[in-house]
């Protein structure tokens, strides 16, 4: 009896896949992720500093809490004093709870990706009726907002159901985030056309290294270091993405930011920047829509 499967993409060998290029030739796609969520006080899920899923509390609602108070402005800092591009997971209910976040992005011209309504829930119990509402809403708060709808999609906890590439190709968005199974985009089949899923860490991502497998500060920049140096090697072989994902109420913590500093400047100011587009999804995305549909697995 053969095992159960998605259907959604067929398999591939990156080494087995016809060659392209970023733009200009470059050979290396590199982008940071900040996840900007907001939490039900007392009620629905979230992480812990002691517990990956306790029972709502203060402690782990104001822990969350200073990441959109302090950390995100502090690693906003960074990023400007990088010179680097940033994309943000955005829960939709951060508009009407915390607007005030959402000018200095705008500013920077920063792509703002769909995160569901808040990280107190995620998708993957519900019902289609009810996952579709839950994509609809999002979108809509975002667009009335920023005065356009998101292109990119990461859900809550990046959970999904049987059907959620399904509603966001129906719900026009144009890539997921949600599998973390290549280091290239790729195809998706859906039941009404294709979405392009863009790689995302769940390795490189610091909710999981510090969070649930209790890495240091330390660690987890050294993991950013390794991963950009190796894979710009081997995007010689192959065209790469190298996405970090942060979250500002972990990584945004005085401490933990010293040495995303330090990370961020060696990838920054490396000697093979020259290979490497300094981007985000959606302008991978944009790109991978024009190259012709061979050229990706």
């Amino acid at each position: 009896m053969p095992l159960p499967t998605h259907d959604r993409y067929p398999f591939s060998m990156i080494d087995q896949r016809p060659a392209f290029d970023w733009p200009q030739g470059k050979r290396l796609a590199f982008y940071v992720c900040f996840n900007i969520e907001v939490f039900a006080f007392g009620e629905g899920m979230g992480s812990d500093v002691g517990l990956a899923n306790p029972a709502p509390n203060h402690r782990s609602y104001a822990w969350r809490d200073y990441g959109n108070r302090v950390g995100l402005s502090r690693m906003l800092d960074l990023v400007d004093e990088l010179g680097l591009p940033a994309c943000h997971n955005v829960n939709s209910f951060a508009y009407d709870m915390h607007p005030q976040m959402f000018e200095r992005i705008r500013r920077r011209g920063d792509e703002i990706i769909g995160h569901g309504r808040t990280n107190a829930e995620r998708q993957a119990p519900m019902w289609e009726e009810d996952e579709r509402r839950l994509i609809r809403e999002t979108t809509e708060a975002i667009a009335r907002h920023e005065g356009r709808p998101p292109r990119g999609w990461l859900g809550p906890w990046l959970a999904e159901t049987r059907v959620t590439p399904d509603l966001l190709q129906e719900a026009g968005y144009t890539y997921l985030l949600d599998w973390a199974c290549d280091d290239q985009p790729i195809w998706m089949r859906t039941r009404n056309g294709r979405i392009l899923s863009i790689p995302y860490p769940i390795e490189v991502n610091d909710s999981p290294a510090i969070v649930f497998r209790q890495h240091s500060a330390e660690d987890f920049a050294d993991m950013i270091v390794d991963q950009f140096d190796e894979m710009l090697r081997q995007s010689e072989a192959q065209a790469l993405v190298c996405p970090i994902a942060l979250h500002t109420f972990v990584i945004g913590q005085p401490f933990r930011m010293r040495h995303l500093r330090r990370a961020l400047e060696h990838c920054a100011k490396h000697p093979g920047r020259e290979q490497v587009w300094f981007t985000r999804p959606g302008e991978i995305a944009e790109y991978c829509y024009r190259l012709p549909e061979h050229a990706l697995a």
